[in-house]
């Protein structure tokens, strides 16, 4: 299951990538409605946004594979998805009634409308798929090297090449077989539809179980982008913005959890914190719940009591469920650019239906996540902030520009990292060794909590500062120096050269230009003159990583370090 989940991180982290572009789109279409500032060229900007969103998936769904997040993964996934939506066009089989009546241009221009509009319907998938193509296409064969009369499309050039070869057989995917996956997504829409508010319930509590594995992010996509039609928009959020009276159930019964019940919930674990830790944590919990209400970032509080409290979680989970089926009940449809806060609901106002029963939902809400809380948490002594056994240690206060060479460090130094990246609210991360990372010092330079969902997949709960977070602990691995004693030591382990096989001296340039090579647990360390190596020859000799913790040195990670020595 671990191995599963380790998969699937990196798709969950790279859809956030799009995503997050939604708020400005939802800004600046609501601004330029007629029934705010009406300003037509404002609200097309917007919409323009969320007409190319399979676009848009494309290149954030390949930025966030690549292993290096290069512009010719972004290129590759470009290319792969008008590849595919472009050519899928040319397959498609047009209903005779699209042109009856019509000549010429007139039948044209319908049958080429009614083309445009088919492919729209699958540009979200579309997009994630080229991502994926564009991503992993990349990590595959941006090392490949042809023969010297083709040399100049080897290496990164070769990624768009190969990608648009499979987007062409994408193409044929689903210009043939539209009217079969079509079909499949209207079944899929009406079946959603038909289960009423069971169906609204059972998304809800899922959305919320399967947020500690980040892997929620796949069942909004579904629902939010490509369930339903509405003048051939697809999707529960860009319906509701494209004017659906019907959308909007798939979001509204976010807004009294996120607006109401979470604040509440924070107030609670406040009340119930000993008295001589309320001032050291009230702080904290007031920031979350503020947060929460504001924006509808609700991770950091969800964070600060899923493992402490896992029956509170259960009931946060049961309580989402049951107010999706309730707002839905009630027959309210409110929408959100980014998520379920006071700044969506009141830019949003205007476009929603029965808005105003929010504000008695919201405050029922408030009452039961404020009594339940305190409930469970005085029933159970459940060990919420303020009550945990073992105090956390004192917060660590790092100097201006150390943030990221400290998280770095905590973290297991540059020889640990594999890969850094993030989402919203968290930094999504592959370490070589788990045992290796600080999880105290994290915790004390503000991380809310720790997920492994494999043995090398580490996510790290910090709210939304998770984005510039990474940026910095990659600026300080490039700057060099992020080293931990645990991991020095490692180093001088083996100081006696080791001898490469022939295979593994090929991978890495030639003999001239491997400086030494040494052995240690899990991985050959190796000096270069030039880190141009084959990543792609090293995979094939049992390398499950490159990690470059300072120029001119690799630690290449194996299961047998034997399998790269003679």
């Amino acid at each position: 299951m671990k191995s599963i989940l380790g998969t699937l991180q990196p798709l969950g982290r790279a859809l956030m990538l799009p995503i997050a572009v939604l708020p400005i789109a939802g800004l600046l279409l609501r601004l330029g409605q007629p029934d705010l500032l009406d300003i037509a060229f404002v609200s097309a900007a917007g919409d323009a946004i969320f007409s190319h969103l399979g676009l848009l998936f494309a290149i954030g769904v390949a930025t966030g594979f690549a292993r290096d997040g290069n512009g010719a993964a972004c290129l590759a996934g470009v290319v792969c998805f008008l590849v595919a939506t472009e050519a899928a066009k040319v397959l498609l089989v047009v209903p005779p009634e699209t042109s009856a009546g019509l000549t010429g241009a007139a039948a044209e221009l319908a049958t080429a409308a009614w083309k445009a509009k088919a492919i729209a319907r699958l540009d979200v998938p579309a997009g994630i798929i080229s991502g994926l193509v564009g991503g992993l296409f990349y990590n595959r064969f941006s090392t490949i090297k042809l023969p010297e009369y083709l040399a100049f499309f080897g290496g990164r050039r070769f990624v768009p090449i190969v990608s648009g070869l499979a987007g062409l057989v994408l193409a044929v995917v689903i210009g043939t077989g539209f009217a079969s996956i079509s079909s499949g997504i209207d079944q899929l829409s009406w079946g959603i539809a038909a289960s009423g508010g069971a169906g609204l319930f059972l998304f809800g509590l899922l959305n919320r179980l399967l947020l500690v594995t980040g892997l929620h992010h796949l069942l909004n996509n579904i629902v939010w982008f490509v369930m339903g039609d509405y003048h051939g928009t697809t999707g529960d959020l860009r319906r509701f913005f494209a004017g659906d009276p019907g959308a909007g159930a798939f979001m509204a019964g976010f807004f009294p959890v996120m607006m109401f019940g979470l604040p509440a919930a924070c107030l609670a674990m406040y009340h119930a914190a000993l008295p001589e830790r309320r001032k050291a944590i009230g702080g904290m919990l007031f920031s979350l719940a503020l947060t929460s209400a504001l924006t509808g970032v609700t991770e950091p509080i969800e964070f600060s009591f899923m493992f402490l409290a896992p029956l509170l979680y259960a009931v946060h989970a049961v309580l989402t469920g049951v107010s999706m089926a309730l707002m839905d009940a009630l027959g309210v449809k409110l929408g959100f650019g980014f998520s379920a806060g006071l700044l969506d609901y009141v830019l949003n106002f205007n476009r929603a239906t029965r808005p105003l029963l929010l504000l008695p939902v919201g405050a029922v809400y408030f009452a039961l996540y404020y009594g339940l809380f305190r409930f469970f948490i005085a029933r159970f002594d459940l060990k919420t902030p303020g009550r945990e056994t073992v105090e956390a240690g004192a917060p660590t206060v790092v100097a201006a520009g150390e943030r990221g060479a400290a998280f770095a460090r905590a973290l297991g130094g540059a020889a640990n990292l594999i890969e850094v990246g993030a989402c919203t609210t968290r930094l999504r991360l592959n370490v070589r060794d788990q045992q290796a990372v600080d999880e105290a010092a994290l915790k004390a330079l503000g991380a809310r909590g720790l997920i492994r969902p494999s043995a090398t997949a580490l996510q790290v709960v910090l709210g939304p500062i998770a984005d510039v977070v990474a940026v910095e602990i990659r600026d300080a691995l490039a700057a060099g120096g992020i080293e931990v004693a645990a991991v020095a030591a490692a180093d001088r382990v083996a100081e006696a050269p080791v001898a490469l096989s022939p295979a593994a001296l090929v991978a890495l340039g030639g003999k001239a230009n491997v400086h030494t090579a040494s052995i240690h647990p899990g991985r050959v360390r190796v000096a270069l003159v030039n880190e141009a190596v084959d990543e792609a020859a090293l995979r094939t000799l049992g390398v499950r990583a490159v990690a470059r913790p300072a120029d001119g040195t690799l630690h290449l990670l194996v299961a047998d370090t034997g399998t790269l020595t003679v």
